[in-house]
């Protein structure tokens, strides 16, 4: 009986490690755009006709690299937005501000938005678009019978919507599932956070069996499942190439219903301005003999990377008078790992607390060089684009959405595995390039960030999209073939 029971656990472990070496089989995706890039002049081989036309549904790579017209088009659309909560325009997490910058920018284009979400007591609503308010249920989603008789109601006026659009699930697969002119944007896949998991499971650095983890048992289940119901959706946007990727071979979904747009920020808040940098610099004392300064932003919490950013400065200061000497750390955000951040002491360290969108505006313009120290391997994060955009080079974890997607050469950052010796390591290669070449590298980010990550683009890639699936399926057709102009 025990040799039997040695053999079933024996066969657990190798089921779980093929399981494991399933999930990390898919990073190395993550560096073949070094060598290869994203760039429209290769899909264009792969993708287009005799005529130089291309067939967006089938368009393997992010949207953000094609040129549609800035000018709104002849058809303006009823589009049906579904997200859990409308946010605060200074306090918008990632899935939020996503809602938040694509729809008012669609808006602004002359389309007709209608928004189905959850009352909240810090939400501020516009007088337009039109809002379709609800109460939110006990564990504070969108109440689906509530809402879908909304949309129902709306729908069934003289002019029902051309198009629905759903912030994850914001609009349940029970109920999108008859519906064509549907796309789902998601801001991050189950399968996604395996990745994650593993992380934090070497970080803890005990002797437990990882097997026996019960976090990543469910994240498993939680990944089977995700597999059979996101097929109830019609058209799926990832906000990733690396999510686009995994919904095509790993959810199974097909190519012509998997569409990549980027996230994008708004160009006109996060651009260069010098004269914002020094003031920002100046009122917060900062003396010009400092030689590096070095920015953090976002929730100051566990999943977030600080308390690995926390000991590598820890671990740096203490051991390097150098760096203690010349640099400063600028910390903004909440959360509370910014007590302790105050810990490492104001002469290195200064933690600024949440900043509303003009101040991190000034914050980004101020510092050399953006970290983000995230093990959340979901989306794009906003703070990553925002620093792009204002010409700052960057720092992050090697996860498979930043390194396919972002940091996809040197010129535009640094990258580190998730370990304190390897992010010590790619400090010191930031102190050791210095401000000269870190100004370079941000050029060239911002060069790029121009050509995908702006809020701009970003809306043009949704509108066409939408444009493509609408219920007008005359028209539609042509809207999904591409012309390069």
């Amino acid at each position: 009986m025990a040799k039997d029971q040695t053999g079933f656990s024996s066969f657990r472990f190798c089921c779980w490690f093929l399981v494991f070496f399933f999930a990390l089989s898919s990073i190395p995706l993550l560096y073949w755009p070094c060598f290869f890039g994203y760039g429209y002049s290769y899909i264009q081989m792969t993708t287009s006709n005799k005529n130089g036309s291309t067939n967006l549904l089938r368009f393997s790579k992010a949207w953000n690299h094609l040129d549609f017209s800035s000018q709104p088009p002849q058809r303006l659309l009823k589009i049906a937005l579904f997200v859990k909560k409308w946010p605060d325009e200074n306090k918008a997490g990632g899935l939020e501000r996503h809602a938040l910058t694509l729809h008012l920018a669609l808006a602004k284009r002359g389309h007709e938005l209608h928004i189905f979400t959850a009352s909240s007591s810090n939400s501020s609503f516009p007088l337009y678009p039109h809002f379709h308010i609800s109460r939110p249920t006990a564990a504070g989603y969108l109440d689906q019978a509530v809402v879908w008789k909304q949309f129902q109601a709306e729908n069934a006026t003289k002019r029902p919507f051309d198009v629905i659009h759903t912030e994850s699930v914001g609009l349940r697969h029970t109920r999108s599932k008859n519906l064509k002119n549907l796309a789902v944007s998601w801001h991050g896949i189950a399968y996604e956070t395996i990745h994650s998991d593993i992380i934090q499971e070497l970080l803890r650095n005990t002797t437990d069996d990882p097997v026996k983890s019960p976090a990543l048992s469910e994240r498993m289940k939680k990944v089977i499942e995700e597999v059979k119901f996101f097929p109830n959706y019609a058209h799926h946007v990832a906000t990733s190439d690396h999510a686009g990727d995994v919904l095509k071979r790993i959810y199974m979904i097909p190519e012509e219903r998997v569409h990549v747009i980027l996230n994008g920020v708004n160009e006109e808040i996060f651009k260069p301005d010098v004269s914002k940098g020094s003031a920002f610099r100046s009122n917060l004392g900062i003396p010009e003999s400092k030689s590096l300064i070095v920015g953090l932003a976002g929730r100051l919490v566990k999943d977030k990377g600080h308390p690995l950013m926390f000991e590598a400065l820890q671990q740096i200061f203490n051991e390097n008078s150098t760096f203690r000497d010349n640099v400063i750390v600028l910390v903004a955000g909440n959360g509370p790992w910014g007590t302790r951040y105050k810990g490492l002491g104001s002469n290195n360290v200064m933690v600024l607390g949440p900043l509303e969108q003009d101040q991190l505006a000034g914050f980004y313009n101020a510092i050399d060089v953006f970290i983000n120290p995230t093990l959340r391997a979901q989306g794009l994060d906003h703070t990553l684009l925002e620093a792009i955009l204002t010409g700052k080079p960057l720092l992050a974890t090697k996860l498979a959405s930043i390194t396919g997607s972002i940091i996809v050469s040197q010129e535009i950052g640094y990258t580190y595995a998730p370990t304190v010796r390897e992010l010590k390591k790619a400090l010191y290669k930031i102190l050791e390039d210095g401000r000269e070449s870190l100004q370079k590298k941000g050029r060239f980010a911002r060069k790029r960030g121009l050509k995908l990550f702006t809020a701009t683009k970003m809306a043009a890639a949704y509108e066409r999209l939408f444009l493509c699936i609408s219920s007008d399926e005359k028209q539609a057709h042509n809207y999904c073939m591409y012309q390069p102009q």
